[in-house]
């Protein structure tokens, strides 16, 4: 069976259910259903939420799974935690000057294709998000 996606592939709007179907006993029902936060992600994103998951949530074995730095795995974070809906909020790392050893970090990742250049961007203006 294929999986289910959230997002339309043509507009890329949210998609909703309208019919839920049993494989054992061919019972259906016709209604109108949402899939829940979880299939707003994109697959890059969900599949982030699964390693972070059975990493048990611990990004120095996140970093370590996918062979990214601190900022790049939290950038990374942040998207998948606005991308359902909630605000990231100001860490203490952004709200003071950042260190030139986290900014050669960022740079680094920048130039071996790890992180984008928006995520680089964002890190390099103190912005977690």
């Amino acid at each position: 069976m294929n999986p289910v996606i959230g997002q339309c592939p043509i507009c890329a709007n949210t998609l909703h259910v309208t019919r839920l179907n049993c494989r054992h006993c061919d019972t259906t029902i016709d209604g109108h259903f949402t899939l829940g936060r979880l299939y707003q992600l994109s697959p890059e994103q969900l599949e982030f939420v699964e390693i972070f998951m059975r990493c048990e949530g611990k990004i120095n074995r996140v970093e370590q799974e996918i062979g990214l730095s601190y900022p790049a795995v939290r950038a990374r974070l942040n998207d998948v935690i606005r991308a359902l809906g909630y605000e990231v909020g100001e860490s203490q790392a952004t709200a003071r000057a950042m260190p030139e050893e986290v900014r050669r970090d960022i740079l680094n990742e920048l130039q071996t294709g790890r992180l984008t250049a928006e995520e680089a961007l964002h890190l390099l203006r103190g912005n977690s998000e």
